[in-house]
């Protein structure tokens, strides 16, 4: 067997100086491989050894070696799991894509090569020690490109894709970006903070691809709200003993935390709310009733979620004014001339979403704004599906106000924000009366405290703020650019993958899109799709995703709607495709 392309030195022994690559991953314990180099290393190592590798190609030998799902390699010490996996996952921005090998090539899947048709990990072991008896100084070698991956992205209960011998699939599992410009980002890493991915769903690993629903809580988040409830428990403001005092600081730090995130001016430009939809409602029932009048009107768009569409039609209804709705292209994308033609001196509010919950697509938020003012129209934007995936700037985007929900930036149900610009907060009147939001009460008149507290009457959800503070935390830990240059590649693997399935359609194609995926499969009924995925651990949104609009735009009642976040795999993608194109094959 030839090796003279095989250049693995042993780095077992302390003793061996090493160099370059090698001393690297031979480093301490917090390094993890660059994609490059696991791409490199493992070219070499498949180009090392042609002769038996051949026998694994389809268009080179007809040997039959084992399947991934046998092989059950994980990477510590839980059970086996069996992926199923149909087609291995083959994304590789940095390699050809080609279905022959030859010796020196570099090593690359055919989109349409099944998994059993590969080798896998303990296959490439055993090479590895038939080249130690042709040549004993090779004795050390190891498999160190799949080896470092997993010393160093350990995850009890989950399954590892390092099992097979794809270097596109060992990217996948180290979870790093192919850029040399960024940190890596430890995809493995950041899913040991989450427990509830360490959940088994019908005997499979479970992948959470129900992001845009809800996303789910790390560890972090979840010891917060468990270290206020042991030490901080308390209502807030009033009271003069030291828990109080904690409370306090816990609800108010977590305020300070918002307004940074959003890159508000001042703390008093946040109001807590119980999610986006409360928000859009005081925001209605408060500025809305103040300023909307008969014959005014409202300017939403085709994409809205049914909580920024139904608060403005029960105002139109109290007061007469009117809805316009701004029209989508074939894309999902907003037409802007037309969104343009709609506004008017009459425009008294433009309200939208920054992304699409149901399509994924990205609005044209700052360009929008600048247009609305010009009219000048008020605007609210819905940063629900936003927030969490790309940077929200209110002062950048100059929106009169903005609205997310915690539990979409993995923190708890329950709590949110609204943010608004702080003169038109200072005009605009309580919207509920109570305990909290008065600076003193007669029986004949009520003073109120000026924003925020006006709007949050009565005792608020205050473990649930400090455990949003938590998640802020998180989210700016990791860094919002990383976290959204990781799931634009997961967005543009998938989109290819399930793009490629015959009788699937993907709705939402806008060329601006992040996180959401919808389709619908010939043949098939939605819910039916996301029954076979929940049988294999998946869980993704069946329905019309509160957005029956836009979907009726596509003449559509409803679509399968996996949505992704960064601590989702290219994995996890490949069983959603396997599962979805044996469906389709039926």
């Amino acid at each position: 067997m030839s090796t003279s392309n095989l250049n693995i030195p042993d780095i077992s022994s302390a003793n061996i100086p090493v160099q370059g690559d090698i001393a690297a991953l031979a480093g301490g314990q917090n390094f993890v491989p660059d994609v490059a180099m696991i791409e490199r290393l493992a070219n070499e190592l498949f180009a090392g050894v042609p002769g038996k590798l051949a026998a694994y190609s389809p268009s080179l030998g007809s040997a039959t070696p084992p399947r991934n799902n046998d092989l059950a390699f994980p990477l510590t010490g839980g059970d086996p799991l069996d992926l199923h996996l149909d087609t291995p996952h083959t994304h590789s921005p940095q390699l050809p894509v080609t279905s022959d090998w030859a010796p020196g090539a570099d090593f690359a899947l055919a989109p349409n090569l099944d998994a059993s048709s590969y080798p896998g990990e303990d296959v490439l072991r055993d090479l590895l020690k038939d080249n130690a008896k042709e040549h004993p100084k090779m004795t050390g070698a190891t498999l160190y490109f799949l080896d470092e991956a997993a010393r160093f992205n350990r995850n009890p209960s989950q399954a590892s894709i390092l099992q097979t011998a794809s270097v596109s699939q060992a990217k996948a599992a180290v979870g790093q970006i192919p850029t040399s410009a960024h940190p890596p980002f430890d995809v493995l890493s950041v899913r040991r903070d989450f427990p509830i991915l360490k959940e088994l769903v019908n005997g499979r690993p479970l992948a959470w691809l129900d992001n845009a629903a809800t996303t789910q809580k790390p560890q972090s988040v979840i010891d917060r709200l468990s270290y206020f409830y042991e030490h901080e428990n308390s209502n807030i403001h009033r009271a003069a003993h030291e828990i109080a005092a904690r409370a306090t600081d816990a609800y108010e730090g977590a305020r300070d935390k918002i307004a940074d995130f959003i890159n508000a001016s001042s703390n008093k430009e946040i109001v807590f709310v119980r999610g986006t939809t409360e928000a859009i409602n005081l925001v209605a029932k408060s500025w809305g009733k103040k300023h909307i009048g008969k014959d005014d009107e409202i300017l939403i768009t085709h994409l809205e979620h049914h909580a920024n569409i139904v608060p403005w039609q029960m105002l139109c209804a109290e007061t007469g004014a009117k809805l316009k709705v701004a029209p989508v292209d074939e894309d999902g994308q907003i037409l802007l001339e037309e969104y343009e033609r709609l506004l008017n001196s009459k425009t008294k509010l433009v309200s939208f979403t920054q992304v699409s919950n149901a399509l994924g697509t990205v609005t044209p938020a700052k360009q929008m704004i600048e247009m609305a003012h010009r009219y000048g129209a008020r605007v609210l934007l819905d940063g629900a599906q936003s927030v969490s995936h790309m940077h929200a700037d209110v002062q950048y985007l100059d929106c009169d106000f903005f609205v997310f929900s915690g539990h979409k930036v993995f923190a708890p149900t329950g709590i949110g924000a609204l943010y608004g610009k702080p003169e038109v907060l200072e005009e605009m009147p309580p919207w509920q009366g109570g305990g909290n939001m008065i600076e003193d009460v007669t029986f004949e008149k009520t003073r109120y405290h000026p924003a925020p507290s006006k709007f949050e009457a009565g005792t608020g959800n205050i473990a649930d703020a400090v455990g949003l503070g938590a998640a802020i935390d998180y989210v700016q830990k990791l860094g919002i650019d990383n976290i959204n240059r990781y799931e634009h590649e997961l967005l543009v693997y998938a989109m290819g993958a399930l793009g490629s399935i015959p009788g699937l359609r993907l709705v939402g194609t806008a060329k601006e899109k992040t996180s959401v995926l919808s389709f619908v499969l010939d043949g098939f009924q939605t819910s039916e799709v996301g029954e076979a995925l929940n049988k294999e651990g998946i869980a993704v949104r069946t329905g019309h995703h509160c957005a029956q609009p836009i979907l009726r735009r596509f003449g559509l009642e409803a679509t399968v709607r996996p949505s992704l976040a960064f601590y989702n795999t290219h994995e996890e993608i490949d069983r959603l495709v396997s599962v979805v194109r044996q469906l389709s094959r039926k």
